[in-house]
């Protein structure tokens, strides 16, 4: 990646504010300033013949902190000044890049604490306004990784894709695919309220725990009651507690992969070809969509060569009886078909 495009995605990176107190990193500061000033004090106090005090013609410990802290700030009122070569080249070469690197520190720490925050704001503001019918991710693991790059792989806008992860590492491999991050905790309803939950298409949750998925499903409820909430679950038996919790889909990764695998013993192709149902570099492919008006009167047969699995009507499925008679969809029906992608580009 270029590193002009690698720019460009870290600046998409919200920061969301630290649990850890910015007074630390002051204090890391401060103790470098001490210790670069304790230097100089006791670098000139060495060489103190090489200064000249105005008032007295005496060079005393006072008179070298004086002249030290004088010199550091850029005052300089001249009454104590380096005479000798020696204490003018320490003064240029020496002094002056620490009374430089002191400033930065000053000017890193007003950053941080005031204008990086006003910035960071700024950002933020200007990113949720953009933000519609996006996807939100909830934990970016190695199943929250995936389902990104799957988002990514079947056409979702990069920007339409917001993550959320606590971890610095997981943000950032989020960012490097181009999508939105927050750095934060997605249970926590301040988090939440910054990824425009009110404007979202829908809600993923996967971070890992079961139970800081039911955490963060409920205050997502709490938020924004009617917004689809997909969750994953390691465990079965919280399958029931997390749809009570009022997830729209739950997703048991342990339980489908096992299947898949206990299924693989007698059949060798099953694995690969719902392997290619699932993931957007298939030659097959399993979508829902609603009825499009030139297909209302159509049979089933009449969809070929893709395949009408179900039918979704008034919220039901089909029975078994009406799908044999070939019952023909209806305006505002739902089906799930089998999509053959080399079926599509033969016909064009």
């Amino acid at each position: 990646m270029a590193p002009k495009r690698s720019r460009q995605l870290l600046e998409s990176v919200l920061v969301m504010p630290e649990d850890l107190s910015p007074w630390r990193t002051i204090a890391i500061r401060i103790g470098v300033i001490i210790l670069l000033v304790v230097f100089l004090i006791t670098y000139l106090w060495i060489d103190r013949e090489g200064l000249k005090d105005h008032a007295d013609g005496v060079i005393t410990i006072p008179d070298v902190i004086y002249f030290t802290m004088v010199t550091i700030t850029t005052v300089g009122y001249g009454d104590i000044v380096p005479i000798t070569p020696q204490s003018r080249l320490f003064d240029a070469f020496v002094i002056t890049p620490i009374r430089m690197f002191i400033w930065m520190l000053f000017l890193g720490t007003a950053y941080q604490l005031a204008l990086k925050q006003f910035a960071e704001g700024y950002r933020m503001a200007k990113v949720r306004a953009s933000l519609e019918q996006h996807v939100v991710v909830c934990g970016i693991g190695y199943t929250g990784l995936a389902t990104i790059k799957e988002l990514l792989a079947k056409g979702t806008n990069p920007e339409q894709i917001l993550a959320i992860d606590m971890r610095d590492e997981r943000v950032r491999a989020a960012v490097e695919l181009g999508v939105y991050a927050i750095r934060g905790d997605a249970s926590k309803e301040a988090t939440l309220r910054d990824a425009v939950l009110e404007k979202a298409k829908a809600i993923i949750i996967t971070s890992g725990r079961d139970d800081t998925n039911a955490l963060t499903l409920l205050t997502v409820r709490n938020i924004c009651p009617s917004l689809r909430a997909l969750v994953s679950a390691k465990e079965e038996e919280n399958v029931k507690l997390l749809r009570q919790a009022g997830a729209n889909t739950i997703i048991t990764p342990a339980t489908f992969g096992g299947s898949m695998l206990a299924s693989a013993v007698n059949q060798t192709h099953l694995a690969r070809y719902m392997e290619d149902l699932l993931t957007s570099g298939g030659r097959v492919d399993l979508i829902e969509e609603k009825v499009r008006q030139e297909d209302v009167g159509k049979s089933t047969l009449d969809f070929l060569p893709n395949v009408v699995l179900r039918i979704y009507r008034n919220g039901k499925m089909l029975s078994l009886d009406e799908f044999r008679k070939n019952e023909p969809v209806k305006e505002g029906d739902i089906v799930m078909l089998l999509k053959h992608h080399h079926a599509e580009e033969s016909s064009t």
